[in-house]
């Protein structure tokens, strides 16, 4: 199965489990580029829209690029959010066009080179790019006893596929100013909440013995650290934006 299809049954599981980002984090991604309602963002590998829906609600325009129809689909709408069927190697936007461009917990899956190449192109002169995560903080005992399971029954390494792509985008020769910044970030959640998002995880199992077998264990998991019934997982939100630079310099 090829990367942009790994979502494809799990849509309306991301949509309904995936956590949100901070405003702390979306401060970050704005500081120093002007007016917000001025600002034009390519969100790339948008998904079902929880970061372009976040980036609108700041007043910006923003470009949602998503390849999976069934992500598209899934996503709930916004005045200020155009959907573009287009991938981060390929986004079809125009050169020198874009202010902002951003990865929400989609890098990883990118061809990285082909994508950093296509964000330089897009990206005006003083633009700036972005990639943002939330990883699991497991200084917390509950998030810690989940990531627990998520090694248990992960079926490939697509946390290790996170850390190096973060690496590799910071990396980047283009870059002329880089910023890097964890914000907490909690998620309170019901037991089913917390169900869809480990289906909405393309690395875990979502059906048959395996997955039932994972599913009782979170459901134990849950009982266990409830409060009222719902847990908080808790996360580092994790920024890093760099600016493309001027023409001149």
């Amino acid at each position: 199965m090829s990367f942009t299809e790994r979502f494809s049954d799990r849509a309306d599981d991301y949509a309904a489990g995936r956590p949100s980002y901070p405003a702390a984090a979306l401060d970050l991604l704005f500081d120093g580029l002007g007016d917000v309602e001025d600002v034009l963002v390519a969100d790339l590998g948008a998904g079902t829209g929880i970061s372009s829906r976040l980036l609108a609600e700041r007043g910006a325009r923003v470009l949602a690029v998503e390849p999976n129809q069934a992500m598209r689909e899934a996503a709930e709408p916004h005045p200020l959010v155009e959907w573009i069927a287009g991938s981060a190697e390929h986004t079809g936007l125009g050169e020198a066009s874009i202010d902002l461009v951003t990865a929400f917990q989609a890098f990883h899956w990118f061809d990285r080179r082909a994508a950093l190449d296509e964000m330089v192109r897009i990206l005006r002169p003083g633009g700036r790019a972005a990639v943002i995560y939330n990883e699991r903080d497991e200084s917390d005992p509950f998030t810690a006893a989940y990531g627990d399971l998520v090694r248990k029954y992960q079926t490939d390494d697509t946390e290790r596929r996170r850390e190096d792509g973060l690496e590799a985008f910071a990396a980047f020769e283009a870059w002329k100013d880089k910023r890097r910044a964890e914000v907490r970030n909690e998620q309170p959640q019901d037991v089913d909440g917390v169900l869809a998002r480990a289906r909405s995880t393309s690395y875990l199992p979502k059906a048959g013995a395996i997955a039932v077998d994972l599913h009782d264990e979170i459901r134990a998991l849950a009982g266990r650290f409830a409060r009222e019934g719902r847990v908080v997982m808790v996360m580092r939100t994790i920024v890093v934006a760099c600016d493309i630079g001027t023409a001149g310099g």
